[in-house]
């Protein structure tokens, strides 16, 4: 027989379910992502560290989990919120059923939760702390907890998802580095220097494709350590937490832009923008899912895209939403910057270029793991760049 379980919110709403994970509680912001599939690469997503996702897509695990799919070495998720959970193992990828395969990471979970009416909560009151919980804990012993867990505004969680040391994939053999890509051979392409705040295999998969040498280093690495081996750029990357908690990293950032390329996704864009003078704010409830429709002003052209963030930066005057679709520009400490992205559900700024030194930034995710591939273009754009920065 199926235990109770339910989701409690810090403002007091509460939404019924059953347990199908982890027989613990768990707390963390409760955010939700609109995704219809890739569930496990959502989970294993080091940008979903220290929250609580809820699925909006109603049947999730129809197609078990694989090693394939893991975006990083271990799950990240707090806890995984359910309309209809399945736990079957019929896919030709499947080594593991979905539920299974929470039960032994310890990852609670929560099936036959009305899920269309806590996202719609969500949508109103914003993103805010939570839980999971046994139908046999009280109410006020979850809100204690719940009352216990930091806010999301002002988490330093990159060094919470970092690397203890600097590793090399492509250009290395592959034992040395298991699990995020496959042997490189000699050096045939740019080497590239990452601040590893939390990044994606599929990232680093989609660059040594390319031909790239990548370094991962730990965020406390300074200038002079990402600089060591002479690479042809800076790289920052996707994670966790509040770009505005993360001055050691814009500090050190600010001693590479103009020195080389540096580009960013996701959190490093919100870092980089920093690093050039900008602002960041915090989302009501964040982007996240594989169905956003940004445009890109180069093109014109609008894609599909993947996101998993809750920050966003504010526009050359301080807005939160850009009005136009037309390149505008800021004044920054390293020169001008243009509105390369923009964001066409809610107006806020998904890229820009650096036009003084060589340098840019996307919001959002083009190795769209998961997600469409309407961006994987960027990859080889950044590339490019790279070459003509030579």
């Amino acid at each position: 027989m199926s235990a109770p379980a339910y989701v409690l919110l810090e403002d007091g709403a509460r939404f019924d379910g059953i347990a199908v994970g982890a027989p613990e509680a768990a707390t963390g912001e409760v955010v939700f992502t609109t995704g219809m599939s890739g569930y496990q690469e959502s989970v294993t997503d080091p940008s979903f560290a220290r929250q609580i996702v809820t699925f909006t897509y109603p049947h999730i695990g129809n197609y078990g989990v694989c090693e394939e799919a893991m975006e990083s070495g271990r799950i990240w998720a707090r806890a995984v919120i359910m309309r209809s959970a399945t736990n079957t193992e019929d896919a030709p990828t499947a080594e593991r059923g979905w539920c299974d395969w929470l039960v032994d990471c310890g990852i609670p979970a929560i099936s036959e939760v009305d899920t269309r009416a806590l996202v719609r909560h969500i949508r109103e009151a914003g993103s805010m702390r939570g839980g999971v919980f046994p139908g046999s804990m009280t109410e006020p012993e979850a809100r204690e907890l719940i009352g216990a867990e930091p806010p999301m505004a002002g988490a330093d969680l990159a060094r919470v998802v970092t690397p203890a040391t600097m590793t090399v994939h492509g250009g290395v053999p592959a034992a040395a580095n298991p699990g995020l890509a496959p042997a490189g051979g000699s050096r045939s392409g740019p080497r590239i220097a990452a601040i590893d705040t939390g990044i994606k295999s599929s990232i680093v998969r989609n660059l040594v494709e390319r031909g790239a040498v990548v370094e991962l280093h730990p965020c406390s690495a300074s200038a002079d350590e990402l600089l060591a081996s002479d690479p042809d750029a800076i790289f920052l990357a996707n994670g966790p937490g509040d770009p505005a908690a993360l001055d050691y990293i814009v500090d050190t950032l600010r001693g590479l832009v103009g020195r080389k390329p540096v580009f960013g996704i996701c959190l490093g864009h919100q870092l980089l923008c920093r690093a050039v003078g900008l602002q960041t704010f915090k989302l009501p409830f964040g982007h996240r899912g594989a169905n956003h429709p940004v445009k890109d002003l180069q093109t014109g052209k609008i894609e599909i895209t993947s996101q998993n963030h809750g920050f966003a930066v504010l526009g050359p005057g301080g807005e939160r939403a850009i009005a136009g679709d037309e390149p505008v520009r800021w004044e920054t400490d390293f020169g001008a910057a243009q509105l390369s992205h923009i964001n066409l559900y809610d107006r806020t700024v998904e890229g820009l270029t650096l036009l003084d030194v060589a340098g840019g930034t996307v919001q959002y995710h083009p190795e769209a793991g998961p997600g469409p591939n309407d961006s994987l273009y960027l990859f080889d754009r950044f590339l490019a760049q790279i070459a003509d920065a030579a």
